[in-house]
């Protein structure tokens, strides 16, 4: 339970933090009242899930964490957040009256959900949301792996965490990420900055992804989409996921995307054609396994 004494200063965040610190203690007065979200948006890093989050947000719908706020999408609850109990994660979500108030207006049940793109790439996550989650539905936009890695990379380098070239962050990867994995399957708590951060290569392999995620899950509850459709027609990517969630048509009122700050360059020659080389297998088998072309050079 949150502890208001925690905040005995006065510093310009005190009342922030002690409107924050309250809601959340109303929040698990009720939590009894509260479900499990609904949905999830699980990734891929760089692939536009802030984006969609976002529109579905304009959706009535559609609701986000509880309290409303557009600037958050996420709890990290399933890896970064995971010593919180189950029910500090229920506290996150919406009561079923609220909901059932919702439902009375749009004559169909509203849904709720979080987005994260380290749920897929996480190989613990599936599990564990299966665990607490069973019936949640997953959305999954897949970029071109090329350009998510320069993007992922561009993000890295701009945050400040990122002091290697592109072209040496790529040959450290698989030093950096040595023995995290192994980690990972050890200690269920164990958050991996390493296996975050600098997976510029390894997260663009797709297909073991997607399959330890429907070890968990029935193929009918994952949604798979390519961002690249997504930048194109935004309206009607989001008609696909608004039928999949059984939430009925939207027109959207604004179609910007959201967090691009990181897509306007050129990924580098000859790195280009090294990391197309490298993932054209890995894109073969993914296209082999959804039975349709992704249409990444």
């Amino acid at each position: 339970m949150p502890n208001l004494t925690q905040f005995k200063d006065r510093s310009p965040r005190w009342a922030k933090d002690v409107a924050n610190v309250t809601t959340r203690a109303a929040a698990f007065a009720t939590v009894h009242q509260r479900q499990m979200p609904d949905f999830l948006i699980t990734g891929t890093k760089r692939g536009g899930t802030t984006s969609l989050f976002n529109y579905l947000l304009m959706h009535p719908g559609v609701l986000g964490l509880f309290p409303q706020s557009r600037g958050k999408k996420s709890t990290d609850w399933f890896f970064a957040d995971s010593s919180h109990s189950e029910v500090w994660y229920r506290s996150h979500f919406h009561t079923q009256r609220h909901k059932d108030r919702i439902a009375a207006e749009l004559g169909h049940p509203p849904v709720s959900g979080e987005a994260s793109p380290y749920y897929v790439w996480d190989p613990r996550v599936a599990e564990k949301v299966r665990a607490v989650a069973p019936e949640v539905k997953s959305i999954l936009l897949l970029r071109d792996p090329v350009e998510r890695a320069w993007s992922h990379y561009q993000e890295r380098t701009q945050n400040g965490v990122e002091p290697l070239s592109f072209e040496d962050a790529l040959a450290a990867e698989s030093r950096r990420l040595d023995g995290e994995v192994e980690r990972m399957a050890t200690d269920l708590t164990y958050h991996s900055t390493s296996h975050d951060w600098y997976t510029y290569r390894a997260r663009g392999i797709y297909l073991p992804q997607i399959q330890n995620w429907l070890r968990s899950f029935d193929r009918e509850q994952v949604l798979i989409l390519r961002s690249e459709d997504m930048y194109g027609d935004v309206q009607a990517v989001f008609d696909r996921v608004t039928d999949f969630l059984g939430i009925g048509d939207f027109t959207l009122p604004d179609t910007k995307p959201f967090n691009t700050s990181h897509r306007k360059s050129t990924v580098p020659e000859p790195i280009r054609t090294d990391l197309a080389q490298f993932f054209a297998p890995y894109n073969a088998s993914l296209e082999k396994f959804l039975g349709y072309p992704l249409h990444w050079s």
